[in-house]
């Protein structure tokens, strides 16, 4: 595939080289890659109509659908970036991303139109709608007058293709800048490393707002197979997809193969088409690997990385997964570094690097590193605290902490105080930021408690002001009218005086302490 230098590409090399190939199928439908080729040039022509030009952004908000590969690709195809928004924010924060993102076009669908009548937009040019779009043209109507060609727009090594939105610890998310080589540097090892080949069925299950979403879909279609694509996580319809497409290749988060252990279907399901599962994006206990691996019986391989490295960082493989024998601690490793990855555990105040076994700060360095942070050069610098080279690759900070053990690393805990539910990342900054502006509420902490499905969940600790006295169920529903219902408290405490240092930040890791006590790692 080292034909294929940009995402544009992927859809006129496998056009060529197998236009009858089934590229995607979903809910029953399927297109071919020379439909997809056809679709996404008629997608990239629509844009330029809409007077999109190189590296203008343009932004999809959407459960899992086939129109966002057509959209992606046909982005690509004139240069322009792709910004796939989390639906499950609330409007206010979709907004922000869309306006911060300076977006020139909208594929939306339709479920979403009330967000989108919440929001006040800056940039958007264009709004097209994914099912009927009442004002709005609908995708069909907007690609029906729009010629097949390709544009043939060129499009750079190091251009911007991606943009996907992870939250900041001030509160607010940024934009992670990826390029044509983060990806395709990293993809001919990632496919060989993940079994995948032109003969893969690949499951995209998880949401396309997630590099284990979106780029996942791409590593699929790199290869020139086929992409089942899953809607939202159905876990009865995900099962049906594996059987009924004989699925090959697949990456879910650990908690989908918690629910999964639970789900009856899942004992009668036949897995044996799969290659191999990966998982990754939080961690996983070894009681829900050894399980997945007994039920599954297909090789497991685990994953760390960030939206910032392209999704690479270490890799798990297969024969380091032995429940049982001589290497069972590997288990609770993420791995040994892969590709052209590169490794520090460093400490994060002097920037010394640390010796086996020590905990300290991850540090990568690879060409898979983000480009950068859109129109944010400090937090930019500030992952890259050494500088970069002139083929813009150096040192970077992931804010994660752990240790190396003979070569392998393992993840003890977070420099940052993130918090990992399900597998979706939720800053206590933003939920804090959220409570402070309760009237009763005068001074708070967020962290993150042990939960036995989710991994983590968010606990508020609040002191209450002079007069007050909230209820914690009256403090959780005023979340969930700003903010995403997964980052809100499933439970409120309360606190005479929150422990804080001399200079005012809180003592996150002594309020963790009690919750997380008897725990090997301060992440569950």
């Amino acid at each position: 595939m080292s034909t294929i230098s940009s995402i544009a590409d992927i859809a006129r090399v496998h056009a060529e080289a197998r236009p009858d190939k089934v590229a995607m199928i979903y809910q029953g439908a399927e297109w071919t890659y020379a439909q997809l080729d056809s679709e996404s040039n008629r997608v990239a022509n629509a844009l330029l109509d809409a007077g999109v030009s190189p590296q203008d952004r343009v932004a999809h908000l959407d459960k899992n659908g086939p129109e966002y590969f057509t959209y992606l690709i046909g982005a690509s195809k004139i240069n322009a970036v792709s910004v796939s928004v989390n639906w499950r924010l609330a409007a206010p924060e979709m907004e922000y991303v869309l306006n911060h993102a300076e977006a020139k076009v909208l594929l939306i669908g339709e479920e979403f139109l009330g967000h989108l009548e919440q929001m006040s937009l800056e940039t958007i040019k264009k709004v097209v709608v994914v099912g009927t779009g009442g004002e709005h043209q609908s995708y069909s109507d907007w690609l029906s007058g729009c010629v097949e060609e390709d544009p043939q727009i060129p499009v750079g090594w190091t251009d911007t293709c991606y943009q996907l939105y992870t939250s900041g610890t001030t509160g607010l998310p940024k934009g992670v800048e990826l390029t044509n080589r983060n990806f395709f540097s990293f993809l001919p090892v990632a496919s060989e490393e993940w079994s995948f080949d032109a003969d893969s069925v690949n499951l995209v299950a998880m949401p396309l707002f997630h590099i284990a979403g979106s780029g996942w879909g791409v590593v699929g279609l790199f290869n020139g197979g086929t992409n089942v694509l899953l809607r939202e996580a159905d876990l009865v319809e995900l099962l049906r997809l594996v059987e009924t497409y004989s699925v090959t290749n697949a990456l879910l988060v650990p908690a989908i193969l918690q629910f999964l252990l639970i789900t009856p279907e899942a004992q009668e399901t036949d897995f044996s088409s799969l290659r191999t599962m990966i998982y990754g994006a939080s961690p996983i206990t070894e009681e829900v690997l050894v399980g997945s691996m007994e039920l599954m019986g297909c090789d497991f391989v685990g994953a760390y990385g960030l939206t910032e490295t392209t999704g690479g960082g270490t890799i798990l493989r297969a024969e380091h997964h032995d429940p049982g024998g001589p290497n069972a601690h590997l288990l609770r490793s993420a791995g040994q570094p892969w590709a052209d990855i590169e490794l520090r555990i460093v400490d994060p105040e002097t920037f010394e690097d640390l010796g086996e076994g020590e905990v300290g700060e991850i540090w990568l360095k690879s060409a898979v590193t983000l480009k950068g942070y859109w129109g944010d050069p400090e937090a930019t610098a500030e992952v890259y605290p050494e500088g970069r080279d002139e083929d813009g690759v150096g040192w970077f900070r992931t804010g994660d902490a752990g240790y190396l053990s003979e070569g392998f690393l393992f993840i003890h805990d977070r420099v940052k105080d993130m918090i990992i539910s399900g597998a979706e990342n939720i800053y206590p900054a933003e939920v804090e930021n959220a409570l402070m502006s309760h009237p009763e509420v005068a001074d708070v902490a967020v962290i993150g408690v042990p939960h036995e499905k989710w991994g983590e969940t968010v606990k508020a600790i609040i002191t209450v002001t002079p007069d007050g006295d909230p209820t914690e169920e009256s403090l959780i529903e005023y979340c969930r009218e700003r903010l995403a219902h997964y980052k809100c408290p499933t439970s409120v405490d309360r606190m005479d005086i929150i422990p804080r240092n001399p200079s005012g930040k809180i003592l996150k890791t002594e309020l963790r302490a009690p919750y997380w006590e008897g725990k090997e790692r301060g992440v569950n």
